[in-house]
């Protein structure tokens, strides 16, 4: 017999496997379905069906079975929340039962993005947030940002008087590098290593849909060649690190007495001296901790922030009506400063709407990073297992027309007029910074600058695209990863205003 004469036995063989399981389903919890959803077939399951842009496509299932979508990947059960109403439901009413993170082959259990819900993720989620993230932190660290945003204004500056084409995002990207080093890390980048690309190829790699994490025993083939990748990146993340933390390790026991304290001076003496608020991770954490911790931190400052911002204006510039409003009110506010200061933001109230409206159309994480249910739990109506993986489609929730009108692939801030929607998990119709318990909690910080570039970048300059280029030509293809940046770097030619 032929492989093709097997596959219709194959295929019954599959029904009649779903059938019993279904009715075992029925059987054990009440009645209650799982939520509809593709078959798939053996095996993979509905892998083969994701494309290069999954988050497009799980949209696109969605819109047949429905915003709560069961199916699965590989041999891991999913499921796939596509509305307002049901990330709701799985991000707030049912938060404690989905606050766990499922284990991935090429993510740190140590970080707080991916460690599982419990004792060590409390203490690490809690000395970033009272050490680094609160607003009091980070509004204290203004001055920094501001001299790194005049360098490169500064940068500009002598760019636009020589009608130079500037690479937008390469600009953007080692600013931002720059503020997130100087505050983590006590100084600006280091000419011996490049960060940002290591980052990048890091976010490629944890963002793919790798095979082995929903088949497990293909893992030792490395099919997608992503373990290759991941071990190559990894060294470089390792080297850096390592040069880092000595050099701290270094200088204190030189005697160096350091004005400020940076945050890697503060989780190493975390290991000689904790205060009794973080005695706790104390007693956990060691070189690999820290550098895990680090590496966090510097991923939710850095590649968050330049998508947002290489995206944003790369709509300000295609639209040059919403450019001009967004230039009045900073000058309305500022009067005749030269320079955007944080506490100009909160009066900004037009350039808040941009940046909803540019999270809306390009999330900065298409698909939040899974949950994992701890017990099996009816939602809805609907049975979901214990250890079934969620994945919240952000981008989804922000193409929905039922949600946004008609128009809504046109990038239009006005829509928000009208729409009391709040940018920190609060309002599910928006959640680039996801809700509940595991919300990113650099979400200040990764606003705060935002926002400060954009305004000083528009306040300062005028932008036009090269080589005679509509904005029509414009490309705005994206790339998914476990981020949403553009395909093709930004470029433009500054004009000082």
């Amino acid at each position: 017999m032929s492989l093709v004469d097997f596959v219709p036995f194959l295929l019954v063989a599959v029904a009649l496997w779903r059938f019993i399981h279904l009715r075992r389903t029925l059987n054990s919890h009440g009645g209650h379905k799982p939520p509809p959803g593709p078959i798939g077939l053996p095996l993979i399951g509905s892998l083969h069906m994701l494309g290069k842009l999954p988050h497009r496509t799980l949209y696109k299932m969605s819109q047949k079975y429905g915003p709560i979508m069961s199916l699965r990947l590989g041999l891991i059960p999913t499921i796939v929340v596509s509305s307002p109403a049901a990330a709701e439901l799985f991000l707030k009413t049912h938060d404690a039962v989905f606050a766990n993170r499922p284990k991935v082959q090429f993510s740190d259990s140590k970080t707080m993005a991916f460690s599982e819900f419990g004792g060590y993720w409390r203490s690490v989620r809690k000395f970033c947030n009272m050490e680094l993230l609160s607003p009091t932190k980070i509004d204290s660290m203004a001055g920094l940002r501001r001299e790194e945003l005049g360098f490169l204004v500064e940068w500009l500056k002598n760019a636009a008087a020589t009608g130079q084409v500037v690479n937008v995002t390469d600009k953007v990207a080692g600013l931002i590098e720059d503020m997130t080093c100087r505050m983590l890390l006590g100084q600006s980048r280091d000419d011996r290593f490049n960060l940002s690309e290591v980052l990048n190829e890091m976010t490629k790699t944890t963002g793919a849909f790798n095979v082995a994490d929903f088949i497990p025993f293909l893992a030792p083939l490395d099919l997608q060649g992503l373990s290759r990748k991941t071990q190559v990146t990894g060294k470089a993340l390792d080297k850096i690190m390592e040069i880092i933390i000595d050099e701290h390790e270094q200088g204190a026991s030189d005697g160096y007495k350091k004005p400020n304290k940076d945050f890697i001076d503060v989780l190493l003496s975390l290991k000689s001296n904790p205060p009794s608020i973080h005695e706790q991770l104390a007693k956990n954490i060691d070189r690999s901790n820290i550098k895990a911790i680090i590496l966090d931190i510097i991923f939710g400052s850095v590649e968050t922030s330049i998508t947002a911002i290489e995206w944003t204006m790369a709509e300000l510039i295609r639209h040059k009506r919403v450019m001009k409003l967004v230039q009045e009110e900073i000058r309305n506010v500022i009067g005749d400063c030269e320079f955007v200061e944080e506490r100009h933001l909160s009066k900004l109230d037009y350039l808040h709407m941009v940046v909803k409206e540019s999270m809306r159309l390009h999330p900065i994480i298409p698909l939040l990073i899974p949950h994992e249910s701890m017990e099996d739990i009816v939602v809805d109506g609907y049975y979901i297992q214990k250890k079934s993986r969620i994945i919240i489609n952000s981008w989804g929730l922000g193409h929905d027309p039922n949600i946004w009108s008609e128009n809504v692939e046109e990038f239009f801030p006005e829509r928000f007029i009208e729409k009391d929607i709040d940018l920190r998990g609060k309002s599910f119709e928006l959640i680039p910074f996801g809700s509940g318990r595991r919300s990113c909690p650099g979400m200040h910080l990764g606003l705060t600058n935002v926002k400060l570039v954009i305004a000083q970048l528009v306040h300062s300059f005028d932008w036009e695209l090269p080589f005679g280029m509509s904005v029509d030509a414009l490309n705005m293809d994206e790339t998914f990863g476990l981020s949403l940046p553009r395909t093709k770097n930004l470029e433009a030619i500054p004009k000082i205003r």
